[in-house]
């Protein structure tokens, strides 16, 4: 076998040639270079085998106007994103895995080049890999999980020629033994494909919604923890796609149900030891700097204008700014460990699966490390509901464009995103806001169960 011509195999790196190998053992004739956009939608191209060893160091040319798009595909005037310019969709090889509800697929997490090989300022995983080395720089690292929720049902054309619905595919109570049993044989082979890829199963549940579940996997240091959410995403829509079903993991694809978060769980560390066990600085700090900079992390945890439908108070969703020890109407959750040799994390709950995980994970990362640096006072923890205590606790935003209004006005954060992924995440999000304002509640329902 030859990558292309002059290169047999056993030339190869290593590490590549185990890739080519197990590519060739299990069949896999397509390579799925995945990244995710400003609209938090999972795009990408896919490489043959054949020719696979020569993409993963060249990449795939790409326009760079495809980061100027929005969820409904739309292309937005950015600077520096129009159709002159190029760049590469360069694979990770660390992330391949073979896709189990795509036989004869497998897929890697992509970086996005210049032509030269350097990182663009548009890559949202590179803003991630920046916040992890930020973070070591000051001698800490992070560990994260996203706890996701998604609506399985069918999705079904309306006989009048509009808009696709989803029907649940049951109307079960919350962790109902119903529920787990009108689900099963989904969620089991929903269960092998994930543990194929090396994604972790803790938990799994019938949530709240019709048709609703939830089930979370094994945390893991920060990129990697991003990197799994992307595969999570495509793995439940895809392991549904094969059994005629359909699987959102939108915020709210459904008017009248719960909506569907991705909670971000954290834990911050030094020296192999959980800072947030400790009632030091470092902590309040942490805690402090998330604190101070939600109103504009919503921008970036809650990503599209359906977020905002869940953003809601008495909805377990942390509609307001404040935390406290378990306290679940709490934008910022400190979850008190499981057991004895358990460790304590934070949980943002305004966050879901319409956010770009690396952009919103890395902000939540430069959000923490600013309160470290200035010892920012987080406060005092908030023990009851906040919607309780009228006036008492402040909102977070309500809207996407109060948000991204959040976000102007946070210079950390828009400093740390720097001026061209500024531009083009503003500019996205923005004609979102305004595309979904001049149509009806349907057409935003339809369409964001269809993306995500």
């Amino acid at each position: 076998m030859r990558d292309r011509p002059g290169a047999p195999t056993h030339q190869l790196d290593p590490h590549v040639r185990r890739i080519l190998e197990r590519a060739e053992l299990e069949g896999v004739e397509l390579i799925r270079f995945l990244y995710a956009d400003h609209g938090g939608v999972i795009r990408g191209k896919a490489a043959s085998r054949s020719r696979l060893a020569e993409r993963l160091g060249t990449g795939i040319g790409h326009t760079v106007a495809m980061m100027a798009m929005n969820m409904l595909d739309q292309l937005q005037e950015v600077e520096q994103m129009g159709p002159v310019g190029e760049v590469r969709i360069v694979p990770d090889p660390t992330t391949y895995v073979p896709l189990p509800y795509a036989p004869g697929a497998a897929a890697m997490l992509s970086d996005l080049r210049l032509p030269d090989g350097s990182p663009w300022d548009a890559c949202p995983r590179t803003f991630l890999k920046d916040a992890v080395a930020a973070l070591a720089d000051e001698g800490y690292s992070l560990v994260a999980a996203f706890e996701p929720e998604f609506t399985l049902g069918r999705r079904l054309p309306d006989p009048a020629g509009g808009l696709d619905r989803l029907v649940p595919l049951d109307d079960s109570l919350c962790y109902s033994a119903t529920g787990f049993d009108t689900a099963h044989d989904y969620t089991m082979k929903l269960v092998r494909a994930l543990e194929d890829q090396g994604l972790r199963v803790e938990h799994y549940h019938p949530e709240l919604g019709h048709g609703q579940q939830e089930l979370s996997v094994r945390h893991a240091p920060a990129l990697r923890a991003a990197d799994n959410h992307v595969l999570y995403r495509e793995t439940v829509r895809g392991v549904a796609l094969r059994m005629q079903m359909w699987a959102s993991l939108a915020p709210k694809p459904l008017a009248d149900q719960a909506g569907n978060g991705a909670h971000l769980h954290l834990s911050l560390w030094r020296d192999q030891r959980n800072v947030l066990a400790e009632d030091g600085a470092a902590r309040a700090g942490f805690i402090g700097g998330l604190m101070a900079h939600l109103p504009a992390l919503t921008a970036l945890t809650c990503g599209s204008v359906n977020s905002f439908r869940r953003l809601a108070p008495r909805s377990w969703a942390g509609a307001y700014a404040v935390y406290g020890p378990d306290n679940r109407e709490a934008a910022l959750r400190v979850c008190s460990p499981l057991g004895e040799s358990g460790e304590p994390n934070l949980e943002l709950k305004p966050s879901d699966s319409s956010a770009n995980p690396y952009l919103s994970l890395g902000a939540v990362i430069h959000a923490g490390l600013d309160g470290i640096r200035r010892g920012l006072d987080p406060g005092e923890p908030v023990d009851v509901d906040p919607d309780t205590r009228p006036g008492r606790y402040p909102r977070l935003p309500s809207s996407l464009d109060e948000a991204l209004d959040a976000l102007e006005a946070d210079e950390v954060l828009m400093e740390a995103l720097g001026p061209l992924r500024c531009r083009a995440y503003l500019a996205v999000k923005r004609s979102e806001a305004t595309a979904f304002a001049t149509r009806d509640v349907g057409f935003e329902l339809a369409h964001h169960l269809r993306v995500f």
